[in-house]
């Protein structure tokens, strides 16, 4: 069986339904999961991943576990790493012999930042320590950030962002959720780390355009200031989080920019495009 944190989210849930169309039994887990967000068959158990005790029922009969580390879980558990520990401790115990750690891009390519580097390195660490074999993923910028978009598309055909010509090769989160399934399910990736990008760099005026082309009406793109930006970000975003952010948006390290071949190393294709993904979620831009 695998289990499967964050089992809700934008790669958790394709994650649980690839391994469940592959015939794994999984065992979905998030803190309001119910059974009409999982295909049928797939076990669902609602858990905070912040009190590990809760979660322990849902490794037992386990043999691998993909763990996806949120904000929400960061901001909210007094010591990430340690509670990750735990649950690590326990996954040992309950017989799991295979972790695949979905982490961020930002622990080498942000070392000193706070909420992407050191977070994200302790909680890499414990997972290294963990005694289980293990796979970390680090994905850089996400396509669907583009959703904080939706409402703007569909009422006006606007879009809004700032470092409207600075390019980056946004992942799309199903690539990333077909590596996890590969390394969940088979061999030879102990040990290693996979940086998962998308196949080019596309800057948001790009961006737009291409949901633009993939909903069949133009979408207005608006260049906002560094300012305006933050101010925005501030109203749902940790301050660390948002100038962070800013700082890979606007002025991406070369790393950043670059292309990795680890997609397609793993899946054995390129990885999709920034317009794959806009096609595929049209709907929710119409």
């Amino acid at each position: 069986m695998i289990v499967v944190t964050g089992a809700t989210g934008n790669t958790g849930r394709t994650l649980v339904s690839l391994l469940a169309e592959a015939g794994e039994p999984v065992t979905a887990v998030s803190r309001k999961i119910t059974e009409s967000d999982v295909p049928r068959g797939v076990a669902v158990f609602a858990a905070d991943l912040t009190e590990p005790a809760g979660l322990r029922p849902a490794l037992e009969g386990a043999d691998a576990l993909f763990l996806l580390i949120s904000g929400d879980f960061t901001a909210a558990a007094d010591d990430p790493s340690g509670v990750i520990g735990d649950v690590l401790a326990d996954a040992k115990a309950c017989g799991i012999g295979r972790v695949v750690l979905l982490s961020s891009q930002g622990v080498s390519t942000r070392p000193d930042s706070p909420s992407h580097g050191i977070m994200g390195r302790s909680i890499e660490e414990a997972v290294r320590r963990s005694g289980i074999a293990w796979t970390i993923l680090r994905p850089g910028g996400f396509a669907s950030n583009a959703y904080a978009w939706a409402e703007s598309i569909r009422t006006r055909r606007t879009a809004a962002a700032p470092f409207g010509d600075v390019g980056l090769p946004l992942i799309d989160p199903a690539d990333i959720a077909e590596v996890a399934a590969a390394a969940l399910r088979e061999d030879g990736h102990a040990g290693r780390v996979y940086e998962l990008t998308g196949s080019v760099p596309t800057t948001p005026r790009q961006r737009a355009e291409a949901i633009g082309e993939a909903i069949g009406e133009p979408v207005l793109f608006v260049e906002q200031t560094r300012e305006e930006a933050r101010a925005q970000m501030l109203r749902f975003m940790p301050e660390p989080v948002v100038d962070t952010t800013l700082a890979i948006i606007g002025e991406p390290t070369p790393a950043e920019r670059r292309v990795s071949p680890d997609v397609e190393r793993v899946l054995g294709r390129a990885p999709r495009s920034f317009a794959d993904w806009a096609r595929s979620n049209a709907a929710a831009f119409r």
